[in-house]
C-alpha cells in the first residue's frame, strides 16, 4: 500500500501518511468518537470512511474534488486517535492531505479564508479588524453566506491591549525558567489569560520569559491546509525561542498541540530536527503546574460556599497531548470545590480553530450539545484550557439563557486558590 501513493504529489509527506493509512483496520471504533459522524450518520463523514476517501485519492483511484466536502467536514479533533485501538495516527494524515491545496473553491469562501490568514494570526491586525467589525455589526445580514458567521462570532466588547514584558521573575528560589507562547487570538480576545499564566508560574519558582518576536504558532494554517505560510510562521518561532529555556509553556490546546506537531509539519526538511526538539519541550501550563506540586503547595483558601465546577475538556488537549487528570487534579486541589462530570465530555464543542466559520452548521448543532450538557450538569463554572471552547461554549450558553461562568483554568485557579 506504501508504495501506491504517488510522492510526487505528497512529498515528504508520503511515508507517515501510507503509515496512518495502512494502520487503520477498518474496525469502526472511531464512528461513535466522531463528532461529524454524530451529526450526519454518514460514512464518508467519519475518520473510517476519510481514510478510505484519501487512500483512493493519493492512489488516483478518485478525483480530490469529489471527496472535498467530506474532508472539510472533519473538525481535526482527534477523538479518532483516542477511541482506535490500531493507534493510528490520524493527525499525519489529514493535514498533510489538506496541505496538497488543489480543492477548486469559489472566490467568496477563498476571499474569506484569505482574510482570515491575514489577521486572525497577528494580534494587532486582528484587533482592527474586530474593531472594524464591531462597528458594523447592525449590517451583518447584508454580508454574503460565507461571512456572516464571522461577523456573529464578533465580541460585543474587546478588551483593552495588555503588553506583555520581555521577562518576568520568579518569586523566591528560582525552580526552572520557560518561554511563554502568547497565542495569537488570544492575546486579542481574553488577553487576562496570558496574565494569570505569568502570576501563577512566578509565584511558584518560574521565571517567565515572553520572546517579543514570536509568532503565531501556526496550527490555524496548518490544519486548514495552508502549508507555506504555517512552515513561515513556525520558522520564525524556531528562531526566537531560546534554546536553553527548560520549557515552552502553552496554555490554549490547539497552539500546544499545533508546536507538538512541529516534526510533521517540517517533515523531510532541513528544521526537523530543530522542530521536534522544540515540540518535545512544548508543554501544557497545566502540567508544569503539576508536576511543581501545585496541589500540595498552593492550599486553597476555603471558599464562602461549595462550588459546583465542571471541567470540558478541549479535544486538542485530551486528545492531540493526552492531557486529562492534570487540570481536574488542579481543581481538586482547592477546598470547597465540588467537580461535576459533562455527559459526552469526550465530544468537541464545535469550534476547531474556524470550524464555527468553515461549518457553521454542524458547529451549532455541536455547540448547542455541549452547552446543554454543560447547563445539565448543575455547574455554576464551567473551566476549560482553550480560547476557542470558552467563546464557543460562552456562545451557546447564552443562548441557552444559561449563568454559568466560563473560565480558562488559569483564571479559575488564580481566583480561587490561595493566590488570589
Amino acid at each position: 500500500m506504501k508504495h501506491s501513493i504517488d510522492q510526487e504529489t505528497v512529498g515528504p509527506f508520503a511515508e507517515p501518511m501510507a503509515s496512518a493509512i495502512e494502520a487503520c483496520v477498518h474496525c469502526g471504533f472511531c464512528l461513535p468518537a466522531c463528532p461529524t459522524y454524530n451529526v450526519l450518520g454518514q460514512e464518508a463523514d467519519s475518520p473510517r470512511g476519510r481514510i478510505v476517501l484519501m487512500k483512493q485519492v493519493l492512489e488516483g483511484e478518485l478525483d480530490e474534488q469529489d471527496i472535498a466536502p467530506h474532508i472539510d467536514r472533519c473538525l481535526g479533533c482527534l477523538a479518532c486517535e483516542s477511541a482506535c485501538p490500531s493507534g493510528v495516527p490520524y493527525r499525519d494524515l489529514i493535514s498533510p492531505f489538506r496541505s496538497r491545496n488543489s480543492v477548486k473553491k469559489s472566490f467568496l469562501v477563498r476571499l474569506r479564508d484569505k482574510l482570515i490568514s491575514l489577521t486572525l494570526p497577528f494580534p494587532g491586525r486582528f484587533r482592527w479588524a474586530l474593531r472594524l467589525a464591531s462597528c458594523s455589526r447592525f449590517l451583518a445580514f447584508l454580508l454574503p453566506g460565507p461571512f456572516r458567521p464571522m461577523a456573529e462570532l464578533v465580541p460585543k466588547k474587546i478588551p483593552s491591549y495588555q503588553p506583555l514584558k520581555d521577562r518576568y521573575p520568579a518569586k523566591g528560589e528560582k525552580r526552572c525558567q520557560v518561554a511563554l507562547l502568547a497565542g495569537c487570538a488570544q492575546q486579542v480576545l481574553a488577553p487576562k489569560i496570558n496574565q494569570f499564566t505569568i502570576e501563577l508560574l512566578t509565584e511558584y519558582g518560574v521565571e517567565v520569559v515572553v520572546p517579543g518576536n514570536q509568532s503565531c504558532c501556526g496550527a490555524l494554517d496548518w490544519h486548514n491546509g495552508g502549508l507555506k505560510q504555517a512552515r513561515k510562521l513556525a520558522e520564525n518561532n524556531l528562531s526566537v525561542f531560546p534554546a536553553d529555556v527548560d520549557w515552552i509553556v502553552t496554555n490554549a490546546a490547539g497552539c500546544g498541540s499545533g508546536m507538538k506537531e512541529y516534526g510533521v509539519l517540517f517533515e523531510g526538511t532541513d528544521h526537523q530536527s530543530e522542530a521536534k526538539k522544540i515540540a518535545d519541550k512544548t508543554i501544557d501550563v497545566s502540567v508544569l503546574l503539576s508536576q511543581l506540586d501545585f496541589s500540595k503547595r498552593a492550599v486553597g483558601r476555603p471558599q464562602p460556599k461549595t462550588l459546583r465546577v465542571a471541567y470540558h475538556d478541549a479535544c486538542h488537549l485530551s486528545h492531540g497531548q493526552h492531557v486529562r487528570s492534570q487540570p481536574r487534579a488542579l481543581l481538586q486541589s482547592i477546598p470547597g470545590i465540588e467537580l461535576l462530570g459533562i455527559n459526552n465530555t469526550e465530544m468537541c464543542c464545535g469550534s476547531a480553530g474556524t470550524f464555527n466559520i468553515d461549518q457553521p452548521e454542524i458547529a451549532n448543532q455541536l455547540g448547542q450539545s455541549k452547552a446543554q450538557a454543560i447547563a445539565d450538569s448543575g455547574a455554576e463554572f464551567l473551566v476549560t484550557g482553550n480560547i476557542g471552547c470558552i467563546v464557543q461554549i460562552q456562545n451557546h450558553l447564552q443562548k441557552l439563557g444559561s449563568p454559568i461562568k466560563v473560565m480558562h483554568l488559569v483564571e479559575f485557579l488564580s481566583r480561587h486558590s490561595s493566590l488570589a
